[in-house]
């Protein structure tokens, strides 16, 4: 077992050092990574480096340079949490973002003053003591409680921001990749807060062992997601970047809400704007010549859909009777979907399904009855 995890500490290392090197020297993929991943990057590098040193016995079998790897212990969370608002709200970086590092440098200061700068007596007096583990299950608890914190504020994150792209969007985005990133984070954490507990109880050789399994499971998805940050960015890229544009709130009155109601009606029927597979809801506002708030208002009050709805029950509308057509019969369901403005199979399905309350092939089979 410690083989296989020298093993990989060897990988991560110089996988570090790899993506350091691309970054530093490779303008074109500097571009696509995201800084607070390189941020991290480095961070793992210097821990990564205290264990490469520690394992290879370069300078003997000396303890301190494990304490290196704690450096990232209060760095994880808040870089995850600030990768994750960066990347789907497209905020930059700002002076204000140091905050969130504070506790992660007084976190680093006790490490050193605790475990890099004592004499090896010091050191075996806090062990026989007691001391030593009693700090370590403390400042550990701290440290996991610190880093769930910011899991959960990124999860929580991701899914108001999923929830909001409805009110912008016609279509779906792919944002798998980003929600099975932050659940591996997440599974890491809770098999630390497992072993932690384990430790407590006084099972103390099992959690080193195993906290240093997390440590690097977790180095190494940051490492995964910094490489396909550099080779493949578009899968952060989940929207565009014009539907963060900013509108003053709509102050049309009732009268004015029903007129820009016909005339929305008339634009759907006659120009079927629905059909452009990647419709933004500020597009469709501009064509009405209003906002995007006033629109969203006019959707909720008026039409009692939100714009995803809306647009998708236009496109189910047109699906019907492109199905009907006798040029469209060798076409299958979801090539007559694309047809109707749909570019997801799962999206047409779901809603088909809520608005006619059955499945295309049902709902066609029960026509020819």
């Amino acid at each position: 077992m410690q083989t296989l995890l020298n093993q990989l500490v060897y990988f991560g290392y110089f996988q570090s050092i790899f993506l350091l090197f691309i970054y530093l020297f490779s303008p074109k993929n500097r571009k696509n990574i995201n800084g607070y991943v390189a941020f991290l990057v480095v961070v793992l590098m210097i821990g990564l480096s205290g264990r490469v040193i520690y394992i290879s016995e370069v300078f003997g079998k000396n303890f301190r340079f494990i304490a290196f790897s704690e450096f990232a212990t209060l760095l994880f969370g808040s870089t995850i949490y600030l990768f994750t608002r960066s990347s789907l709200l497209k905020k930059r970086f700002s002076y204000q973002d140091l905050l969130h590092y504070i506790p992660g440098v007084f976190y680093i200061i006790f490490v050193i003053f605790m475990f890099m700068l004592p004499t090896d007596q010091e050191m075996r007096l806090r062990v026989k003591s007691g001391e030593l583990f009693r700090t370590i299950t403390i400042f550990i608890g701290i440290g996991l409680l610190f880093n769930i914190t910011y899991w959960a504020m990124s999860l929580h994150l991701f899914f108001v921001f999923k929830k909001e792209l409805r009110d912008e969007l016609s279509y779906t985005v792919k944002t798998q990749f980003f929600l099975n990133f932050l659940i591996a984070i997440g599974i890491c954490l809770l098999c630390w807060v497992i072993v932690y507990f384990i430790s407590i109880f006084g099972f103390e050789m099992i959690e080193r062992t195993a906290r240093e399994t997390i440590w690097l499971s977790i180095a190494l998805i940051i490492l995964f997601i910094a490489y396909y940050g550099m080779i493949s960015p578009d899968l952060f890229k989940i929207i565009p970047p014009s539907i963060h544009k900013k509108y003053t709130q709509s102050k049309l009155s009732k009268k004015d809400l029903d007129a820009l109601k016909a005339q929305l009606d008339t634009l759907m029927i006659e120009k079927k704007p629905y059909l452009n597979r990647k419709l933004l809801k500020a597009e469709l506002a501009e064509m009405l010549g209003v906002s995007s708030p006033e629109i969203a208002r006019l959707l909720n009050e008026n039409v009692g859909m939100n714009f995803f709805e809306y647009i998708n029950y236009y496109r189910i509308k047109e699906f019907v009777e492109l199905a009907k057509s006798e040029k469209n019969q060798n076409l299958t369901f979801f090539g007559i979907a694309q047809e109707a403005g749909f570019n997801s199979k799962t999206t047409f399905n779901k809603s088909f399904k809520k608005l006619m309350g059955t499945s295309p092939k049902e709902y066609f089979t029960s026509l020819q009855n």
